[in-house]
């Protein structure tokens, strides 16, 4: 989700905690990739015809495909996340995370910003 959306739709703490979650669920699917190409790298051994054999290792295959995908996308969205959370203090009260959407350029990764608590305004750039 697009920060000038997130921040509009569920406020800033609200959208930091979703893209936090959503990081480590593709965590999870890349643990779970891995666990998949070592059972299918270890079923490549007890097979007998080579049909069987290009089965599993295709499978290995696709694990590794998609455990990658799932890596990448993981690295990207934590470090989405965390760019965003380090600018989202305020300068004047020192209040984090309590602010509302001033503006946004088209992207929607460009945001202008207001403070809840004193009003100071300033730009979250990702």
């Amino acid at each position: 989700m697009k920060l000038a959306e997130g921040i509009r739709r569920h406020g800033f703490r609200k959208w930091y905690e979703r893209e936090l979650l959503q990081s480590h669920a593709h965590l999870i699917l890349t643990f779970l990739c891995m666990i998949g190409i070592f059972a299918a790298l270890d079923a490549v051994r007890g097979t007998v015809g080579w049909v069987e054999r290009a089965e599993e290792i295709l499978t290995a295959i696709l694990c590794a495909g998609t455990g990658l995908w799932a890596l990448r996308r993981y690295l990207f969205l934590l470090h989405h996340a965390e760019l965003a959370a380090h600018q989202a203090g305020c300068a004047q009260c020192k209040a984090y995370g309590r602010l509302d959407l001033v503006q946004s350029d088209a992207s929607g990764e460009r945001v202008a910003v207001r403070c809840r608590g004193c009003g100071h305004g300033w730009r979250i750039e990702l």
